[in-house]
């Protein structure tokens, strides 16, 4: 039988590699963070103003419109990254910091921020 060595796990290394990165990235009111965060079916995003602690706007997949899409993942993901600055314009930002959340920059995390991207977001 095999024991598990704690705080060796994926969850834990993912939450190392977050911490580790946020001591990098920090937003501000003029550059607010924009945070992807994943799970095994969905994905969300927020744009958060660290000075105060406030989330700014946001967007994800269990909303109506993109729950009822019959995309794939990588696809939605794309399509929260557009609605993520679409309503990030609305609120007055045209500049983000890209928090991917120790997560890799790849798949469905580098989709977010390409939507982002081509709806007018700088990162």
């Amino acid at each position: 039988m095999a024991l598990k060595i704690l705080g060796k796990g994926k969850r834990v290394a993912r939450q190392r590699r977050h911490l580790r990165l946020r001591k990098k990235v920090a937003g501000s009111a003029a550059r607010p963070r924009l945070v992807v965060t994943r799970s095994a079916r969905h994905i969300s995003a927020q744009v958060v103003d660290d000075g105060i602690g406030q989330t700014i706007v946001s967007a994800s997949t269990l909303e109506a419109d993109l729950r009822s899409s019959n995309d794939d993942k990588t696809a939605k993901a794309r399509k929260v990254g557009e609605l993520i600055a679409e309503r990030a314009k609305a609120a007055g930002l045209d500049a983000v910091v890209f928090d991917r959340g120790g997560n890799k920059y790849h798949g469905r995390v580098a989709a977010v921020a390409d939507g982002a991207r081509e709806g007018g977001l700088k990162l």
